[in-house]
Formats: structure tokens, sequence, C-alpha cells
């Protein structure tokens, strides 16, 4: 207590200075009408400038539930799309809800980590079990492009086997003729932005630009985008033809993805379990 008498009685003059000054400015402005006008025309000036910047940290300090609201909105706008492509154009037919009769169903979800400069590429999601996330599931990207098949599920969280996987095979087909082939990384390079398509049937004409999609078989839709035909005739040792493709997914900068719930898996697995015993 005593220092700080001592720091006011030193700088006294000053401190009166300053209350002189702020009393000053205010019976300037109170008893003027053009002082008055110009102050608050400053300070209005300096508030909306104030509170327009504080706007812009708040809408990028936002940016992370806003992503999340326009994925959530993305997944049923990409549902609803499904179900249209269902409908049999020539019949005549009421969906009388579009929803319930689809048969996939898009789950979006926060890529939290992401691997793809390894052999064996791994992607966790912040969505699990309690979310509907079940193993095997089909994963895309917003861009439609094939990300990977569902790994491991807990309660709130998974892991995704990524395209960028030796042991990812999806079954794939040149959109322009429908021949079917199998999707596989297998890039000693690392090349994050090229696969193989082979097992491809040697009288099936092949060029390059041809588009690559995802035939039906397994958990993903039918005529989701994969890449686009960049070399053909690669030599595999074996009587299939096999193509170098460009995958149109960037894994390097993933931050949402959609995994794909086929209401139907576990029937197909089942019916194809029993036809397979049976052989």
């Amino acid at each position: 207590m005593r220092n700080l008498w001592i720091f006011l009685n030193r700088y006294n003059a000053f401190f009166f200075l300053i209350i002189f000054f702020v009393a000053g400015i205010i019976l300037t402005v109170r008893n003027n009408a053009y002082q008055r006008s110009v102050t608050l025309n400053s300070t209005n000036g300096l508030v909306g400038a104030a509170y327009e910047h504080l706007n812009v940290v708040k809408r990028y300090l936002n940016l992370g539930m806003v992503n999340d609201s326009l994925a959530k909105e993305n997944a049923l706008l990409k549902t609803e799309i499904l179900a249209l492509r269902s409908i049999d154009s020539a019949k005549d037919v009421t969906v009388k809800d579009t929803l319930r009769n689809v048969q996939y169903t898009y789950l979006p979800a926060k890529v939290i980590k992401n691997s793809f400069t390894l052999r064996n590429n791994i992607i966790t999601i912040n969505k699990g079990r309690l979310d509907g996330i079940e193993p095997d599931m089909a994963v895309i990207s917003p861009q439609q492009g094939v990300i990977g098949l569902v790994r491991d599920v807990s309660d709130h969280l998974a892991t995704i086997r990524s395209l960028l996987h030796k042991d990812t095979r999806i079954s794939v087909a040149i959109k322009k003729n429908n021949a079917l082939g199998s999707l596989i990384w297998g890039d000693r390079n690392f090349d994050i932005r090229k696969a193989f398509v082979t097992d491809i049937p040697n009288h099936v004409k092949m060029s390059v630009g041809d588009t690559i999609v995802t035939s039906g078989a397994g958990e993903f839709p039918i005529g989701v985008p994969v890449g686009r035909v960049r070399k053909t005739n690669v030599s595999t040792g074996d009587n299939f033809l096999a193509a170098e493709i460009t995958l149109f997914n960037d894994f390097s900068n993933l931050q949402y993805v959609y995994v794909i719930k086929n209401k139907y898996a576990a029937e197909q697995k089942a019916l194809e379990l029993n036809s397979k015993n049976d052989e």
C-alpha cells in the first residue's frame, strides 16, 4: 500500500493531466453539436469495424460446425438421389417414403487420422457403432470417389482400410461397356493417385481416358466414379488384361467421408454364404 501511495504521489501530475484531458473532451462533446456529431460518427465507425472483425473471427471458429452441418445435409441429398435412381422410369410408380425404401444410405463422418504414405494405409473417422457404422461398409469421398472399406469399429470411432492398402480389392467396371475388373492399388512406388484394374477379359476393348466405376458387386453401389484409364495393356503375367488408372480422389487432403449403409448387406452375405456351402 505504501509503494502504491509513493507511485501515485510521484506521478500525480500525469494522472491529473489525464483526468482533466478526459473531462475536457467530455464537456466539449456534450456542449457542442458539431464535436458531438463528429465523435459519434467516429465512434460508430470504430465500433462497426470492431464488430466486423469479431464476426470474421466467429465465422472462422464456427467453420467446423458449418462443415459438419453441410456434410449431414449432403448425405441426406445423396441418399435421396440414390432413391430416385432406383426408380424404374419405365413403370408408373408412387414413392411415398423415399428414404425408407432406398437400399443405400449415406452416413457422414469426419476424418481424424489419415495415413497415405505407407504400404498399408488406414483412416480413422469420428463415427462408430453407436452411429450405425459396421465392419465392411463402403466408404466414399464427398466427390463420390472410392475411399475404402470399414475395418474395425468401436462405439464412437471406426477405422477404414484405405484403397491405398495391399489387401483392398474392389469390383469395378469400365463405364462405356460394363466390362468387369478388380481394382487394386498395388503400387510399389507409393503413388497415391495411381491404381490398377486387373482381371479384364482379353476380348474387352479399352482405351486411354475410359472412366472406371464401381460395378455394384460388394458393398459399393453401382456407378461410383473411381478413376480414368491412363495406360492400357499392362502386363500382369496371366491371360487377362490390366490397366493403369489415375484415381479421382486425392487421399492427401481428406477431411470428410461418407460411409454407405447397405440395407440388404446382412441378407446378401447370408445368401452368398449358403450358396458357397453348396459348392
